[in-house]
């Protein structure tokens, strides 16, 4: 079980934003966001948003850091990847 972060590459708000997920579970995803102060408002279906000033503070506290290629690998790997199309059915609800 393995928290993942990528690199701060996601451009939004005027700011970087790297992607947080777990390649376990949801629970173990939740679970350290909480821990490490990241609010609810960040998730998003399969990963949380975190500023890119969160980024070396969240390695400290035992998430990996892993190319964005590698993140998205493992979490398809994982079964817990939200695809495109699962996105936008959820959007509709």
């Amino acid at each position: 079980m393995t928290v993942l972060i990528d690199p701060p590459a996601w451009p939004a708000h005027g700011r970087l934003w790297s992607h947080l997920v777990s390649d376990a579970s949801v629970e173990e995803l939740h679970d350290f966001a909480a821990a490490n102060g990241i609010p609810a408002r960040g998730f998003d279906l399969d990963h949380y948003d975190v500023p890119e000033e969160s980024h070396a503070r969240l390695i400290a506290a035992g998430a990996v850091s892993v190319s964005g290629h590698e993140l998205v690998r493992r979490l398809i790997a994982s079964g817990l990847r939200v695809t495109g199309r699962q996105r936008r059915e959820n959007a509709h609800r």
